[in-house]
């Protein structure tokens, strides 16, 4: 999929249209939309076309239980436009997007959600919407996102990774930790594969990162208490703690682009989302979210440290600086 053409302005015209509208008319599934089952589905394919000859699949896997509702929302409502024309803004002129509902597989109906990749505003938004908000949630402190990130492992196709080598990008909200494990009797049930045993999270996230650069995004810093460890333990500097989740489109948007190496740093980020319109606190607060991850790429502006060409001190000598030549005194030299 990810065939049809991306119109800013009309996909920014019907998200403003529906600002007031009550959230049931908006997300109006009571049930997982059929189509979005992923029982039985072999492949979500992300593909260039005549019109879109550098794809780009985006992922994003939304956590949609309990308060974490309000990020979908937002994205329908208001800031999925936004999204699109940041990245094509910095020249990423392909990107395809898919969406993902996450809840719990324990308790839940509808535990996973999958759509398709998309490059049209009007099948982007049908997607989005089309996702059952169910706001449930089971196990108190774990949410079943190791589903979301084993389906994406195992269950798309991208062309950016196939012709080009060239990973593709999984965002996932949330503020809860994993299981520790998939479970193969719910992979059954839900996705129809058959696993002899089950698999340890970390092996779904090193499948994961095969064909695509991971974040989990952590919506405030009051919820990042709940799970910032334990998703640090499997993904590092990737985990983002942002300080709102209207912040949620801005941040992804601005790890593309630094991973792209469309944006080059930090002050150019801030000068990229001026220019787009973000009031100062919101700019902020975005480039405090991205500062250690950019740092991790070189792109946080820091001058990098130069050493000299010469052998690293050994044993007890000095390190570090020139210091003006002489024999070298013994402590005991000065009394």
């Amino acid at each position: 999929m990810g065939y049809g053409s991306y119109s800013h302005a009309a996909h920014a015209a019907f998200t403003r249209a529906r600002e007031e509208v009550p959230l049931q008319r908006v997300f109006k599934q009571e049930r997982c939309h059929p189509l979005m089952d992923p029982h039985g589905v072999k492949w979500r394919e992300s593909r260039d076309s005549e019109a879109h000859s550098k794809s780009l699949g985006i992922v994003f896997a939304l956590d949609v239980t309990g308060s974490m509702g309000s990020i979908p929302e937002l994205l329908a409502r208001r800031r999925l436009p936004d999204f699109m024309k940041s990245l094509m803004d910095v020249g990423i002129p392909d990107p395809q997007v898919l969406f993902m509902a996450v809840g719990d597989a324990n308790s839940d109906h509808a535990p996973l959600q999958v759509g398709q990749f998309e490059s049209s505003e009007r099948q982007m938004d049908q997607w989005l919407t089309s996702s059952y908000l169910e706001g449930g949630g089971g196990t108190p402190g774990t949410e079943s996102y190791e589903l979301g990130m084993y389906f994406a492992a195992r269950h798309t196709d991208l062309d950016c990774w196939r012709k080009r080598k060239h990973r593709g990008y999984f965002f996932m909200t949330g503020d809860e930790r994993p299981y520790g494990y998939v479970s193969r009797k719910q992979v059954a049930s839900l996705i129809g594969d058959t696993l002899d045993e089950d698999l340890p999270v970390r092996q779904v996230v090193e499948e994961l990162q095969v064909g695509f650069e991971p974040f989990f995004l952590i919506p405030d810093m009051a919820r990042r208490r709940n799970c910032e460890r334990d998703w640090r333990e499997l993904l590092g500097d990737r985990v983002i703690c942002m300080e709102d989740p209207s912040d949620t489109v801005d941040v992804a948007s601005s790890l593309v682009g630094l991973c792209e190496g469309a944006i080059s740093d930090l002050d150019a980020l801030a000068r990229h989302l001026e220019k787009g319109g973000l009031e100062r606190a919101r700019r902020g607060a975005v480039i405090r979210a991205l500062t250690s991850f950019a740092a991790t790429l070189g792109r946080d502006g820091t001058p990098q440290p130069r050493l000299e060409d010469e052998q690293l001190p050994t044993n007890d000598y000095n390190s570090g600086h020139r210091r003006i030549p002489g024999p070298r005194r013994s402590p005991l030299d000065e009394r």
